[in-house]
């Protein structure tokens, strides 16, 4: 039995953004300042500005008050914090070309297009000026903006709710298995994105696009 006939139809598709259709890694400024030492840049980040750090802006929480906090956790690496918020602008790489290919023929097939993503409030009007093919999207739940945050269950409950989604019938596309995990447990349908071409074989499996 095919994927496509073990679920629903799919009338909605449901995208992250960071990793996904968009290269945002902090490693993009920080390299300039750890140079060779790669060690040293991953000890950094891990310990020092670590994604559960990051995540709080996701939620709400101001850069101003983020990184003074970690600065008196770390005053020895305030400069270097304070990059996270000074230099945001620089952490985001292109967009994901192959992703942004298949996102444009969904497009054109007519797919019903939307984007739950973890994004602070006050960055994210600079992707939205950056990337054009955020226009696409019939809707962008941003999670700064509401001041919930992926895997929290509310977060996709307000997405659902504001779009009228049917969580059987709407396929949730993300990098992050935790999240891929509590959209599977509220019943999406998911598929954790590693790579392009495996998006697209999900794609054609679910009869979202045609077979190349």
């Amino acid at each position: 039995m095919t994927v496509a006939e073990r679920v629903p139809a799919i009338d909605a598709i449901l995208f992250d953004l960071g990793g996904v259709l968009i290269d945002w890694n902090p490693r993009h400024v920080y390299r300039e300042h750890f140079g060779r030492d790669g060690a040293a840049m991953e000890a950094f980040l891990d310990r020092v500005v670590p994604m559960t750090w990051n995540h709080e802006m996701d939620a709400g929480k101001s850069f101003d008050d983020a990184v003074r906090e970690r600065q008196l956790l770390f005053p020895e690496h305030a400069g270097l914090i304070a990059l996270w918020r000074d230099r945001w602008p620089d952490m985001l790489g292109g967009p994901i070309e192959p992703t942004v290919g298949l996102l444009r023929e969904l497009r054109s097939a007519g797919r019903r297009l939307l984007a739950l993503t973890n994004w602070s409030a006050e960055t994210f009007p600079v992707a939205r000026a950056r990337y054009g093919f955020l226009d696409w999207f019939e809707s962008i739940f941003v999670s700064g903006e509401e001041r919930l945050a992926k895997p929290d269950p509310r977060f996709f409950e307000l997405a659902l709710t504001r779009a009228a989604l049917v969580p059987s019938r709407t396929l949730f596309i993300d990098d992050n298995l935790a999240n891929i995990e509590a959209a599977a447990a509220m019943g999406f349908d998911t598929h954790r994105f590693v790579e392009p071409e495996g998006l697209r074989s999900a794609l054609v499996g679910r009869r979202l696009l045609a077979s190349a």
